[in-house]
């Protein structure tokens, strides 16, 4: 036994992430296990469908959604250093955001608005509740289409502009909900970066890398994968979701990380390995230090990793999860959400209440549990548009949760 994890268990972890890749539908993956002080990984298959090298521990993953606990870790900066107050409006920072219209129903025509009932505050961009968002049960709105249209969201064949224009272009629009009113998905997240580059003066990256990534070690993450690692980062598949068919949906060779991109996404912008993952939720885990430095207070790490809605602001979340069962498999209902995280408020699985982290729609997953001093940590190459990769990380968990023995 390791740390209160049993050899049988972790023998099973193995078998299973094993299964997952002998199918045929997963190429390859890389999975940590995080408890106290021992770490234990497993890298297994191949970058590639066809072959291609074998995974290695130091593999650099795609994150997507899962970049937003991490990002999110610069905001939490400024609000220890009081640059930000959770309660004031962002108008001096985004004034592209000041004097908001809503409108007056979700489906409606973008002109059928009311005045917003207040401005929009730095807490509500932080909870993800000011008003604009990823919202799966109005696709095809006007509001839906034309945040497409715009660019404003990652994922498009049209990449995001630079902060500057998307913030003009995201001005443009009205807000589908009151400030504060109901939880939305993903233009928050992205908002946040351009909120601590104009607080700091400094472009989202560096600040992160300045302030997060440099004291944790965390040398493999950032926002692209410069041109002398790049052999490290396999191809990404979206799978064709009628007949399974490895369809690429980005190479690693002049791909869409391997230059830096205009818009360095807080919402799903991160490449980045299972060490430098485990580093920042293991800070998490100690209340914000790492070793000797501290990153973040632990209020703050308290504060981000602490359910943040109402059960009206929730109910979006949890049709989300409820409604898209394939991506969530258990993982989307959590209960609750924080700061740039899920947190979960309820035992629905073999995870903790108090357990925080989020899945990305690559193929990723990367949460810690406080109650049982765990972080998991699984990253593969295949992305959501089959039910594949979200059944392996819902079995990773399972295989995790199994083998604590103590």
């Amino acid at each position: 036994m390791r740390n209160g994890l049993s050899a049988a268990g972790l023998r099973r972890v193995r078998e299973v992430l094993t299964r997952h890749v002998e199918s045929g539908r997963i190429p390859g993956l890389v999975a940590l296990v995080g408890r106290g002080d021992e770490t234990y990984v497993e890298a297994i298959g191949t970058t590639r469908h066809d072959g291609g090298a074998p995974m290695r521990r130091d593999t650099i993953f795609r994150m997507a959604s899962t970049s937003k606990p991490v990002t999110i870790a610069a905001a939490m900066v400024l609000l220890d250093e009081c640059r930000l107050r959770l309660d004031d409006t962002v108008d001096p920072w985004l004034p592209e955001l000041a004097d908001r219209r809503v409108l007056r129903r979700v489906d409606g025509s973008l002109d059928d608005t009311v005045p917003a009932r207040r401005p929009i505050t730095v807490r509500d961009v932080l909870s993800s509740t000011f008003g604009l968002g990823m919202d799966m049960t109005s696709l095809g709105t006007p509001i839906m289409n034309a945040v497409f249209e715009r660019g404003l969201t990652p994922n498009l064949p049209e990449p995001m502009p630079e902060p500057d224009e998307w913030m003009r272009r995201l001005g443009e629009l009205p807000l589908m909900h009151q400030p504060g009113e109901r939880w939305q998905y993903q233009i928050s997240s992205d908002l946040v970066g351009v909120l601590v580059s104009r607080v700091t003066g400094q472009s989202f990256g560096e600040f992160l890398r300045e302030r997060v990534f440099e004291p944790l070690g965390m040398k493999d993450t950032g926002f692209h994968v410069p041109a002398e690692r790049i052999d490290r980062l396999p191809t990404l598949y979206a799978p064709d979701p009628r007949t399974g068919e490895f369809l690429v949906w980005d190479e690693a060779e002049g791909g869409r990380w391997s230059t830096p991109p205009a818009f360095q996404g807080g919402g799903g912008g991160l490449v980045s390995t299972v060490d430098d993952y485990h580093a920042y939720f293991r800070m998490l885990l100690n209340g914000g230090t790492h070793g000797s430095e501290r990153i973040l207070s632990r209020p703050a790490v308290e504060l981000m990793t602490t359910n943040r809605l109402t059960p009206e602001q929730n109910a979006a979340r949890n049709a989300m999860a409820v409604d898209n069962v394939h991506i969530s498999h258990g993982q989307g209902q959590h209960g609750g959400w924080g700061f740039g995280m899920a947190v979960r408020t309820y035992r629905g699985d073999y995870a903790s209440v108090g357990q925080f982290g989020w899945d990305g729609g690559s193929g990723t997953a990367a949460y810690a549990d406080p109650a049982e001093r765990l972080t998991g940590i699984l990253l593969t190459q295949v992305g959501a548009s089959t039910p594949d990769s979200m059944r392996l990380v819902h079995d990773f968990w399972t295989t995790l949760y199994q083998a604590i023995d103590d």
